[in-house]
């Protein structure tokens, strides 16, 4: 096991070490002047000089791109150019917004998924498995910008239950997450359709082998075998999703944080694109992709915890 963790974590340091070069040079080698970029095409000469000095794009590219790294493996991404400040204090102020986010999507998408799905294959040909397929197609369909406008309109506008948008702070912890239930709700519902058809069909398959059936020949009830036998074996699929759905969630806030105003990652993004900011895009780029290449890594080893004989293939 140790030799497994090791050879993955290997892998993951060496993904990132990829994933940085390949973000600084879209930012920083492609053709194009990032200083011209960021002052617009009617800047003189004497500004554009100014500005390159100043965010030292001057200085070679391969030298450029061993401060930058050196500098975000400590935390320091530079100095943000529309703001005036360290790019890492704006993503500490913004993380508490986002992670929260994050984190009560995925709770909602595990919760509902695993339970629909798993009411679903039980009631495998029955009413209630068709509601629920039927449902979870609807979901699928329906974007998370457009669910969230919707949430908008008729909670927080017509029916006046929760925010419409804006984030008070975590100074009152009540308001603070009765404004992120309704950008949850619009993330996990989407991702939650996609994983409830997913424990459907692994469940199915499972109940369908024969060790689950000689079980409950053997007498033991239909409880029992299930979280014996069926559940541990139909977990691999189902945390497949799972991770790739981590990645989107937190990914998916870009989006969600822009239809409810909410001051997160996702939002200074946007506002970094727009001011032209290279260093914050280049930090967030990265800190987003660290996000998908990280949450690969704990499906690896969520597989070798589910299932020991998985390690040799992973290897």
């Amino acid at each position: 096991m140790t030799l497994f963790l090791v050879r993955r974590f290997s892998t993951l340091l060496l993904t990132l070490l990829i994933v940085s070069v390949v973000v600084f040079a879209v930012m920083n080698v492609l053709p194009g002047d990032p200083s011209l970029v960021i002052l617009g095409i009617d800047s003189t000469p004497e500004a554009q000089a100014a500005l390159r000095e100043k965010m030292g794009l001057n200085v070679p590219a391969p030298t450029r791109y061993w401060q930058w790294i050196t500098g975000a493996l400590v935390g320091d991404f530079g100095i943000s150019y529309s703001f005036d400040l360290p790019v890492a204090m704006l993503i500490t102020e913004r993380l508490p917004v986002t992670l929260p986010l994050a984190l009560m999507a995925t709770v909602a998408t595990v919760s509902v998924a695993l339970a629909l799905g798993v009411f679903a294959a039980i009631r495998h040909g029955k009413p209630g498995d068709w509601g629920v397929m039927a449902l979870s197609q609807l979901g699928i369909a329906v974007p998370a910008f457009w669910l969230g406008m919707l949430l908008i309109l008729l909670v927080a506008v017509r029916l006046r239950l929760l925010p419409a948008g804006g984030f008070p702070g975590w100074s009152d912890p009540v308001e603070a997450v009765k404004a992120l239930i309704l950008p949850a709700v619009a993330l996990a519902l989407v991702q939650s359709a996609i994983l409830t058809r997913v424990v459907r069909s692994s469940v199915l398959e499972v109940m369908r082998l024969d060790f689950a059936r000689t079980a409950r020949a053997k007498g033991l009830s239909r409880g029992a075998v299930f979280r014996r036998h069926v559940l541990p074996n139909a977990l691999i699929p189902i945390v497949t999703i799972i991770g790739m759905q981590i990645a989107n969630l937190v990914t998916g806030t870009i989006v969600i944080e822009n239809v409810f105003s909410l001051p997160g990652l996702g939002r200074l993004l946007f506002q970094s694109i727009a001011n032209r900011d290279l260093f914050t895009v280049q930090a967030l780029v990265l800190l987003f992709a660290a996000v998908v290449v990280v949450s690969n890594f704990i499906v690896d080893v969520g597989y070798a915890a589910i299932d020991p004989r998985l390690k040799d293939r992973l290897t």
